[in-house]
């Protein structure tokens, strides 16, 4: 289902709720719900828990930019799993330049954030399972492809992308890096993302772990 009228959704729930139904219509099966961190999360928890799916995170730290504006160099924790790119390096025992420095800053801030908001939960094993990873929006698609990138590291069998609205330049980055791209809007001009919400309010860090456990399955039901 994609939208003709291009008007903005109520907030970022109200989003999922639609994504939802449109995920719905696909035959995706036992998938696996990923949310980007931190907008991306209201959307998901609509699309997990009409799915009747467990919910995880991924929470993404750019570092590098190595060949300027435009490219990345990341570390993201996939549901538990860290997932460093190659070109960062590999981390020393002992830190010594100054980049090293920032790296181990870097990591041990992506750490804490994802503790925060994953809780207690143990790592997830994605191999072989078909990964839904579920955004708020695609402007220049960076945020997803770090995302994507990290996932197909750790062997899925699948992943279908999904997110209530896209610039057309971030669908055609998208696209050929899936298995499926879901989507309920493609507005020119796009602009930003937030645009196309009248509340952009995200959650606060604090307050992720408790939409997790309202997605866990036990309390989904059967």
């Amino acid at each position: 289902m994609i939208h003709q009228n291009f008007a903005p959704f109520p907030n970022l729930s109200s989003a999922g709720g639609e994504l939802a139904r449109a995920v719905s219509r696909y035959d995706i099966g036992n998938v696996f719900v990923l949310a980007v961190v931190s907008a991306g999360v209201p959307v998901a928890v609509e699309v997990a828990k009409h799915l009747k799916r467990s919910l995880d995170l991924i929470t993404i730290r750019r570092l590098l930019a190595p060949q300027g504006p435009g490219s990345q160099a990341c570390a993201v924790n996939v549901a538990g799993n860290l997932v460093i790119d190659d070109a960062i390096g590999p981390q020393p025992p002992k830190p010594e330049t100054p980049f090293d420095y920032f790296r181990e800053d870097a990591l041990n801030g992506l750490a804490s954030r994802t503790r925060l908001c994953r809780g207690e939960r143990h790592v997830a094993e994605l191999a072989g399972k078909h990964l839904l990873i579920v955004d708020c929006g695609i402007r220049t698609a960076l945020t997803m492809q770090a995302a994507i990138g990290a996932a197909r590291t750790l062997n899925p069998a699948r992943i279908t992308a999904a997110v209530p609205v896209t610039s057309s330049e971030g669908r055609a980055q998208i696209e050929p890096l899936v298995d499926e791209f879901i989507y309920l809007m493609e507005p020119e001009p796009f602009g930003n993302a937030g645009v196309w919400f009248k509340d952009f309010g995200r959650p606060q860090d604090e307050a992720i772990s408790e939409l997790l456990d309202k997605c866990s399955i036990s309390s989904l039901g059967p």
